[in-house]
């Protein structure tokens, strides 16, 4: 089933994130059978309304950053949470320009959540208005017999997908809180354009996507898709769910990139153009490629980079 809703409108905020994994772990010792989000104290905890304690949850969650538990038990950490925002953690502030890649590639690699995923891996044009978005999902929902969906409900997600990628401007009637940008406009991966409310999709080089981020998400999709040692470059680049959709990367781009992951991988990925047929091909099985060695490389003082793209 598609996922249009959980953000309450509200798109990721900077310190969200912090926030739910720290008060996960403050509560995950205490003798507790329900989650922090739920407990009467969430208000004043997270000092935000009900409904943003709800974003929280729902953004942390699918970036992994905390598992929710089922039925109201209390949330874990989650595998990004852990290696990004824990204490010693490898950037807590979120100042790493590779931790916001990451948190892309979990948002839009995710086929449950339909509008991120099915306009970095489906859409097949370079420009869309907002309401070209929620006429193709409002389809698409009719051709997949969408229950309990209404066109009403996918154009707030649409809103709130545009605002997570495209800084909302600021007017008099807002608060300051409502002027802050969602950390993943920093990325440019979607810019406004013209007068009208047109925006166009940035595909092509990441100078601020680090190799570490992008084997990572590699790594990810080969476990994703297929157990064989072998990965094609057709996979890689234009499967749903691949890197170079979700990261918007032109063939050459990966070229450049795939060319280079023997060195960086130390032998565990391999790059290969024998006979014409471009392909990865994994030389260690699965269990011995240390995915967490890979990202900690683009956090490496060499490896901090400035900024945007």
């Amino acid at each position: 089933m598609p996922q249009l809703s959980g953000h309450e409108t509200f798109p990721m905020r900077y310190g969200w994130l912090k926030k739910a994994y720290d008060a996960v772990q403050e509560t995950r010792d205490l003798d507790e059978n329900h989650s922090i989000f739920n407990d009467v104290s969430a208000i004043a905890r997270f000092g935000v309304g009900k409904n943003m304690v709800a974003s929280i949850r729902h953004w942390a969650t699918q970036c992994d950053v905390i598992q929710s538990g089922r039925k109201g038990a209390a949330a874990e950490p989650g595998f990004v949470g852990d290696k990004i925002f824990a204490e010693g953690g490898m950037d807590p502030f979120m100042e790493n320009p590779s931790t916001l890649w990451l948190l892309h590639w979990k948002l839009a690699s995710n086929p449950h959540l339909t509008t991120w995923f099915w306009v970095f891996n489906h859409f097949s044009g370079d420009h869309f208005e907002r309401d070209t978005l929620v006429s193709a999902l409002v389809k698409l929902g009719q051709e997949r017999n969408w229950s309990r969906v209404t066109p009403s409900t996918i154009k707030r997600d649409v809103d709130c997908f545009v605002r997570t990628y495209v800084a909302k401007p600021a007017t008099n009637k807002q608060t300051h809180e409502d002027t802050m940008e969602s950390p993943l406009t920093e990325l440019s991966l979607i810019k406004p354009i013209g007068k009208k409310d047109g925006f166009r999709i940035i595909r092509g080089p990441k100078v601020t996507l680090g190799d570490g981020i992008f084997t990572f998400a590699l790594i990810d999709f080969w476990a994703k898709s297929t157990s064989a040692n072998t990965l094609s470059f057709e996979a890689i680049a234009h499967k749903p769910g691949s890197p170079g959709k979700v990261f918007q990367l032109s063939e050459d781009d990966l070229v450049d990139r795939l060319s280079r992951i023997d060195a960086f991988t130390h032998g565990g990925i391999r790059w290969s153009e024998t006979a014409g047929l471009k392909q990865l091909v994994r030389s260690k099985p699965p269990s011995d490629i240390d995915i967490s060695f890979y990202l900690a490389e683009d956090y490496s003082t060499e490896h901090q980079g400035a900024r945007g793209q």
